[in-house]
């Protein structure tokens, strides 16, 4: 049996319950990550600036952040992450084809983009399909969708090193 991390409660730390507070709900997440809270105070902005509104849409960053959690097995990201999409307009036909990795229903900038998340993931370089994005992205977008994989791969670790899981 896992030992779970103890979250800070929000009563002790005031950004966090500020947090908490505009969400209105806990957030497992944001009380791990509290335990260093000066780490949590430069995630949230960093987080925002790179899942916020960018040259990217939010359904392609969404198609990234899922592929990189479904490959790491992250349930937490998965699970937060499929409520996301859907405000990004994913459908639940698409969530099931993420994630058995059928690339069918997707555009070709999607596919390409999936690819990359992929394979940046297994590979941490993913030479091949950083080349295929740029018949389909600008530099800029290349950026973030790197950023994107990155923070994916970042919370998944996190979550998956800490062994939290979504409603915990």
């Amino acid at each position: 049996m896992p030992i779970p991390i103890q979250g800070v409660d929000p009563a002790q730390n005031e950004f966090l319950a500020s947090l908490e507070a505009k969400s209105k709900k806990p957030n497992a997440f944001f009380r791990a990550m509290a335990n260093r809270p000066e780490v949590l105070k430069t995630f949230v902005p960093l987080y925002g600036a790179i899942m916020g509104p960018g040259p990217v849409s939010q359904r392609v960053k969404e198609f990234v952040y899922l592929t990189c959690s479904y490959a790491n097995h992250c349930a937490f990201c998965t699970s937060a992450h499929a409520a996301s999409s859907r405000k990004a307009g994913i459908t639940d036909d698409e969530l099931r084809a993420l994630q058995a990795g059928d690339e069918q229903p997707f555009d070709a900038a999607e596919r390409a983009a999936i690819a990359y998340a992929r394979d940046l993931t297994r590979t941490a370089t993913a030479p091949d399909s950083r080349e295929e994005l740029f018949a389909h992205f600008t530099q800029e977008q290349i950026v973030e969708i790197t950023l994107v994989a990155a923070m994916a791969n970042f919370t998944n670790r996190f979550n998956n090193g800490l062994q939290m899981l979504p409603g915990a």
